[in-house]
């Protein structure tokens, strides 16, 4: 099966809570092949750095033709380059490639250790910044690099644009270090327009980690395809989440959880069994619409498609059996994921939905097992829902289930309209509560 990759170019942490060790967990958690190419080796603890090691330029430079000449790599991030040597070798190899780049200009540990020599620094400036689809400095990184000091949110936008001026296709600015108590505010400056983006602060000392597990989430967005504000979006929801289930673990800052939610294991788990389920049973094959089919479960606390695992690519039918295009993982669906969000905001406990193939005789089937129903006449969509992107499913569903009487049924047939196949989407409160019903529909079908 598929899955996207990402190559993170990055010192390590000895003792796991950033760099290398970060990027790499990130990766994973959000579905992500990584990759690693080390620059650095530190000796450090969650109260500081003991000792750095820079890794030879020459070794950096085999790493990356190693994994380069081998790997689809979907994107990269760049964190600790340490030397000018490295610099120049990072910069040389990536410049022959055309994949997004997000960098994380590391230049000091928490604790004051220089993680870049300052003599690369101009180097850093000049070849680096030019490279990066995303860069994400904090105030001391906007000030190290455009001598501009960030007191407030307007002195931030003007550093953005300084450094969109040094060749950064766009600019993030991350404002937890500026002097707010309530409420953190970053930016995203991309093709002149500003984006704000504000959450509350969060009161921890588990913050160890926080720029490189953000920038790899970035990363790991733009690798699935995701636009430029869309990879930033889930990056700022992802680090919340990883803030939040924080580790306090050690004697000093501890360290951001990219695995965050407990409940997003949870739900790969029982998504992992619900897959292999429809895999093991032929009958599934004669549900598959037009549009292929695909299951989403959300976490309890859902509130974007990037708290809701499915299938990227979907689940297609070969032959008499159905497959999956690749593994679960959380946003990997649309169209399934609005459905069940749109559910969600009715019942929270109907965390759960599949599409299936429409016709009358499965209609009638989901009678005859007793599946409550609605529909949903997509020929009366409003002119000003059809115009907007995505909004079309979430207003059907919205519809159907007015028409229910505000609670969400087992079953809701969507109707055909123009460029639109009728769809039938099945709802239950876990991905194996979908497969179980949707099994039924199949044995029910075939006999």
């Amino acid at each position: 099966m598929s899955i996207p990759c990402a190559l993170t170019i990055a010192g390590s942490d000895s003792s796991g809570g950033a760099g290398i060790q970060a990027d790499l967990k990130t990766f994973a958690a959000l579905g992500v092949h990584g990759a690693s190419v080390v620059t650095a080796i530190t000796s450090q603890s969650t109260k500081g750095i003991s000792s750095v090691l820079g890794v030879k330029p020459s070794m950096v430079r085999s790493q990356m033709r190693s994994v380069l000449g081998d790997l689809r790599i979907d994107a990269v991030k760049i964190g600790m380059l340490y030397s000018e040597g490295i610099v120049r070798v990072v910069a040389e190899e990536l410049g022959k490639l055309d994949i997004p780049v997000v960098v994380d200009p590391v230049l000091a540990a928490k604790c004051g250790t220089p993680l870049l020599k300052p003599g690369a620094l101009p180097l850093f400036k000049r070849l680096i910044v030019p490279l990066a689809t995303v860069i994400t400095p904090n105030i001391y990184e906007i000030r190290a690099l455009t001598g501009t000091t960030v007191k407030k949110i307007e002195d931030a936008v003007k550093a953005s644009e300084v450094l969109s001026e040094l060749g950064a296709k766009s600019v993030v600015v991350k404002g937890g270090h500026l002097p707010t108590k309530e409420e953190v505010t970053d930016l995203l400056y991309v093709n002149g327009e500003t984006t704000f983006f504000k959450h509350k602060r969060i009161k921890t000392s588990a913050t160890h980690g926080t720029g490189c597990c953000f920038s790899s989430a970035i990363a790991a967005g733009l690798a699935k395809g995701k636009r430029i504000k869309e990879a930033v979006k889930s990056a700022e929801d992802f680090i919340i989440e990883a803030i939040r289930f924080g580790l306090s673990i050690g004697h000093g800052y501890g360290s951001v959880n990219p695995s965050g939610n407990p409940d997003r294991n949870q739900v790969l788990k029982d998504m992992s069994k619900a897959v292999k389920t429809l895999e093991d049973h032929p009958e599934v094959a004669d549900l598959v619409p037009e549009v292929q089919m695909n299951i989403a479960m959300a976490i309890p606390q859902a509130r974007s498609i990037e708290d809701i695992a499915a299938i990227p690519g979907r689940i297609v039918r070969i032959f008499n059996r159905v497959r999956p295009s690749s593994r679960p993982t959380f946003g990997g669906s649309r169209h399934v994921a609005r459905a069940l969000l749109t559910a969600m905001r009715h019942d929270r406990s109907m965390r759960a939905a599949m599409n299936i193939r429409y016709s009358k005789t499965i209609l009638d089937v989901c009678e005859r097992l007793g599946f409550s129903r609605s529909f949903c006449d997509r020929k009366k969509e409003p002119k000003e829902v059809r115009e907007v992107e995505g909004a079309s499913t979430t207003w059907a569903v919205e519809e159907a289930i007015k028409a229910f009487g505000g609670n969400v049924p087992d079953v809701i047939h969507l109707t055909e309209t123009v460029g639109k196949e009728a769809i039938i989407l099945v709802f239950g409160r876990s991905s194996t509560d979908v497969v179980t019903k949707v099994l039924k529909i199949a044995g029910r079908l075939r006999s």
